[in-house]
């Protein structure tokens, strides 16, 4: 039996750099992406050779006299072999830009996954799923156009025009800086494209993609549940709503820019320059400075020279704008600090548990938890209760080190969490929540996923004490459906599966959020009775939003605003007539 792991690539790529734009994550390839540009440099200036060699002929056809025969061969085949060159080098930087392309996408995408996978669960727990999945997605196949196109594109926008130009200044210097004022004024329009307002409308919309990507994932992942209970069409509103404020942050985006983008294409259109260049002509022939056979170059290679600006700046500027935003969100990812693991980590002796002056605050702006107090024994049901935003689900995510403590400390056989090491923690602690996620994989290997080398009769007698057995039984194939392929489960068998594989694991603290949240009374029943005969030695912990897994019970403890506010047996707190009670009697737990 299998199971599907995150482990380490054989060939781990080099360190991502420290740059903090796009041209830092070539470092590791930059011998690579120098024989890109190298080879893209001799095919532009290749490529140019045609152009020329029609400018050559020209003018020596042009020209008075006899005709050189000679000159107008050479330059005939000049022109032809600068073609060939062209395709074959502008071929191998092509071919090699795109092999490097694919190594930088794998290379990131295998980090980030390493990444994910050391990174705090808790801060996983408070992304969404489309946001994660844009960056490992889009944002990383964002960086095709920076490495595959733009150094052809940069090239042929810088190298080009200077071959041009050093050949068009040895024919007239004057007609060569009118010929640049096309490009002249182009460029003028780039501050335009670079405002505070123009960046601001880019986070925008970057943050309106992220919400549509977040909303498809949301719809698809749930329009099964919703479409059950009739609330299709709310579903469909909530997407219709995220693509409607798309398209209104989209307007505004072209909006601010339509006007500068539409001046730059004017004044680089070829009309635009052709007009520019045939009125300098025209002074300088008739004022007797420059012949009509030199105008010739000049027509056919100041659009040479606006072509490639033009393509830059309509398509690969966004390009690389949008490369280098994907590029500081897939840094943003990286950065995050996985929980330090130490470097001599200490064994736990037994599993008593103990919270000592335990605060913890996601930001600095307001503690969640202040100041707990609390000790789980071994062999006891400890039951967390409170209203809804008093600190229950970040406390039981302290326990299996989702989250370290601001200040405190919390304590696992006498040993720090933060001195165990992450083997020995999760062989120790086993947590079921309400959102459960299983693999795409046989429900055997789901339930099997702490205990990889399990048999079959244990993955079964773990199924049968959460109760979900016999539904495994009416599957496809059993316990060898593959989830998500062949069946789908429902959201309290799933977690009954996510139960059954805490039960496999045989941890000795048990953490539980509700773990029979979408569960029906029967089964609710089963499974409480499973975890009392199971209990034995073993610490549970666990976030009770029904009466029943209060009164079972060995500890009750009441949060209220991050503090422990009563804590005692359930029969004491109730006849003590305190918060305990109140809250027992409220809408809000009934």
């Amino acid at each position: 039996m299998t199971t599907t792991d995150l482990a380490p690539p054989r060939e781990q790529p080099p360190p991502l750099p420290d740059a903090d734009d796009a041209t830092g994550l070539l470092r590791p390839y930059r011998w690579t992406f120098a024989a890109v540009v190298i080879l893209q440099v001799i095919g532009a200036v290749a490529g140019l050779a045609p152009l020329l060699a029609v400018a050559e002929l020209g003018r020596s056809l042009l020209a008075p006299g006899p005709i050189d025969h000679d000159h107008v061969w050479f330059v005939t085949i000049a022109g032809a072999a600068g073609l060939f060159v062209r395709l074959l080098f502008t071929a191998a930087s092509s071919g090699t830009g795109h092999l490097l392309d694919g190594r930088v996408q794998l290379a990131l995408r295998r980090r980030l996954a390493a990444r994910l996978g050391r990174v705090p669960i808790g801060w996983l727990s408070r992304r969404r799923t489309g946001e994660l999945t844009k960056v490992v997605g889009e944002d990383v196949s964002a960086v095709h156009p920076f490495i595959a196109h733009a150094p052809g594109e940069l090239v042929a926008a810088f190298v080009v025009p200077l071959v041009s130009l050093v050949y068009l200044f040895t024919i007239d210097w004057r007609l060569t800086l009118i010929t640049l004022i096309p490009v002249v004024l182009a460029v003028a329009h780039l501050p335009l494209m670079m405002t505070p307002a123009r960046l601001r409308e880019e986070k925008r919309f970057d943050a309106a993609m992220g919400q549509i990507a977040n909303s498809v994932v949301e719809f698809v992942q749930g329009i099964a549940v919703v479409k059950a209970f009739g609330r299709g069409g709310r579903a469909h509103r909530r997407f219709r709503t995220a693509t409607d404020g798309f398209v209104d942050v989209y307007h505004r985006f072209v909006r601010g820019l339509s006007v500068v983008a539409a001046g730059m294409q004017l004044v680089l259109s070829p009309p635009f320059v052709l007009l520019v260049v045939l009125i300098g002509g025209t002074a300088l022939i008739t004022g007797g400075g420059l012949t009509p056979a030199d105008l010739l170059p000049f027509l056919l290679l100041g659009l040479g020279l606006t072509a490639p600006v033009s393509a830059l700046i309509a398509h690969s500027f966004d390009d690389l704008q949008t490369a280098k935003r994907a590029v500081g969100r897939i840094r943003d990812v990286l950065a995050v600090a996985p929980l330090p693991e130490p470097a001599h980590p200490i064994a736990p002796q037994g599993h008593r548990v103990e919270l000592r002056d335990v605060r913890f605050s996601y930001d600095d702006d307001r503690e969640v938890l202040c100041g707990l107090n609390l000790i789980l024994e071994p062999g006891t049901v400890t039951a967390l209760v409170g209203p809804s935003g008093s600190g229950k689900s970040t406390l039981v995510q302290l326990l299996p080190r989702f989250f370290d403590p601001t200040h405190g400390s919390i304590t696992l056989g006498g040993v720090d969490l933060r001195e165990l090491s992450s083997r020995d923690l999760y062989r120790t602690v086993s947590f079921v929540f309400q959102d459960v996620r299983l693999l795409h994989a046989s429900v055997a290997d789901n339930i099997a996923l702490a205990v990889p080398h399990a048999d079959l009769d244990e993955v079964m007698r773990a199924a049968r004490m959460a109760n979900i057995h016999e539904r495994i039984l009416q599957l496809p194939h059993g316990y060898d459906t593959v989830l998500g392929q062949e069946a789908r489960l429902s959201g309290g068998e799933t977690q009954r599966i996510a139960l059954a594989r805490a039960l496999l694991a045989d941890a000795p603290v048990l953490v539980l959020d509700e773990a029979t949240a979408f569960a029906d009374p029967h089964t609710e029943q089963a499974v409480r009775s499973a975890l009392a005969t199971l209990s034995g030695d073993r610490t549970v912990l666990v976030i009770a939003h029904r009466l029943e897994t209060v009164t079972d019970a060995d500890t009750v403890v009441m949060l209220d605003n991050g503090s422990i506010v009563e804590q005692g047996r359930p029969a004491d707190l109730l006849a003590g007539n305190g918060k305990f009670a109140a809250f027992w009697q409220s809408e809000e737990y009934r």
